[in-house]
């Protein structure tokens, strides 16, 4: 039997190719699961975004559990919900406060300049195993200060019915 000196060369390509292809892969799937990652932090500022644009016009802490922003009954946490229903945000994810315009204590009666502060977390999981082991669940939070700039509501629980 004469060997060919080709045919050793294939053999040798098949062992360099399966010594790379797990890196490869793994590189690949990182890159997967860091655009996941962007996702997720972009999908939370969005909804904190959202419910502090709502919180400051409407002004009020309860009401229903959608993003109807034509019902005076409009909930900032409902809006930080639908705007991150595909990562499953729920009430307990989301806190909003009102704020003096130094941001240093609460604000008791609402006043123009007052910042509704809106923050919502979420949580993120990798879907590559290795990666997943390596940093694991990763928990996320963003917070949007917007200022008050007409006031519909004092104290803050319910608003009035001309906002």
């Amino acid at each position: 039997m004469v060997l060919r000196r080709g045919s050793r060369r294939r053999g040798q390509a098949l062992v360099e190719f399966a010594l790379i292809l797990p890196v490869f892969l793994l590189i690949i799937f990182g890159i997967i699961d860091a655009g996941r990652l962007i996702f997720t932090y972009n999908t939370i500022a969005s909804s904190a975004r959202n419910a502090a644009r709502v919180a400051i016009v409407n002004q009020s802490t309860v009401g229903t559990t959608t993003c109807d922003t034509t019902s005076a009954t409009a909930w900032p946490t409902g809006c930080a919900i639908f705007s991150g229903i595909n990562l499953d945000v729920q009430n307990a994810d989301v806190a909003i406060s009102y704020r003096t315009p130094s941001d240093t204590a609460d604000c008791t009666v609402l006043s123009i300049g007052c910042l509704a502060v809106v923050t919502v977390t979420g949580h993120y999981q990798p879907l590559t195993p290795i990666i997943g082991q390596i940093i694991g669940p990763v928990t996320l939070s963003s917070t949007s200060k917007v200022p008050i700039e007409r006031v519909c509501s004092n104290p803050p629980p319910a608003p009035l019915a001309n906002c």
